[in-house]
């Protein structure tokens, strides 16, 4: 398994030794593949970040991604959490299946009047890949003493053409606050990418989450696997919010092996 924050998608990559780790027994390279980027950033967000224990609530936006559909399976390791999921209405049966309590879609419905319906004082951690003002609805969506945590601003992301108008409305909204208004409550800010130098860190969190693939609690789930000739396919999946699980590319197999398999 490879850790690296670009320059993967191509057939031979140069990446340090440290950044490398070997594959437990029984894993595709497509499950590696899916790993460690999206396990890493949910494990470091739900348990360094987030102290994720028994009995607790936890709000995951974009919850039929990536780090999403691992943030649901780590959440499942502790005892009687409490799942909110934000995803279009297509894919909630599966996130129920997985685990997910109460699936919202957010096209249609308010997830901050959704979620105060059935938990009125909120939840105890949310996960915020989306930035803009929906940082500030999660920060006030938390219990006393919950914890915010922001990776990614996703909000940015208008479609298949930049929209410099919502991008700009979005980095006008984006969350402020003072110390003042931290009474009770933890903003936290993570990028797995600008964690290169911390070897030590990083190989103990790939150490536990190889034991709890291992034990069956983790499994990494594909949506879907694209040769690298249709990366543009690949990347529409994604754009178009279709995928439920990672987005694979795998370079083609040689035609002298695909022979080969035909016969």
């Amino acid at each position: 398994m490879v850790l690296a924050r670009s320059g993967l998608w191509q057939e031979v990559v140069n990446v340090p030794a440290s950044h490398t780790f070997p594959m437990p027994e029984g894993m595709s390279f497509e499950e590696a593949a899916a790993l460690l980027v999206n396990y890493i950033t949910a494990y470091m967000v739900l348990f360094d970040f987030g102290n994720l224990r028994p009995n607790q609530s936890v709000l995951i936006h974009m919850a039929a991604g990536g780090v999403g559909t691992a943030a649901i399976q780590l959440c499942k390791t502790v005892e009687n959490v409490t799942i909110f999921g934000t995803a279009s209405a297509s894919k909630h049966e599966s996130l129920k299946e997985s685990g997910v309590a109460h699936p919202i879609d957010y096209r249609t419905m308010d997830y901050a009047e959704e979620i105060r319906k059935i938990s009125p004082k909120g939840v105890d951690i949310v996960l915020d890949p989306l930035g803009g003002s929906d940082t500030t609805k999660a920060f006030n969506l938390l219990k006393p003493m919950g914890k915010l945590i922001t990776y990614g601003v996703a909000n940015l992301l208008t479609g298949q053409k930049k929209n410099l108008m919502a991008m700009a409305k979005t980095w006008w909204n984006q969350f402020s606050i003072t110390a003042l208004q931290l009474a009770n409550k933890a903003v936290c800010g993570y990028h797995l990418g600008y964690m290169d130098e911390e070897v030590e860190l990083l190989g103990g969190v790939v150490a536990k989450l190889v034991n709890l693939y291992t034990q069956g609690k983790i499994k990494p789930k594909i949506d879907s696997v694209w040769p690298f000739d249709q990366v543009a396919e690949a990347m529409k999946q994604m754009q178009e919010k279709k995928n439920v699980g990672k987005v694979i590319l795998v370079p083609e197999a040689p035609k002298e092996e695909s022979k080969k398999a035909e016969n």
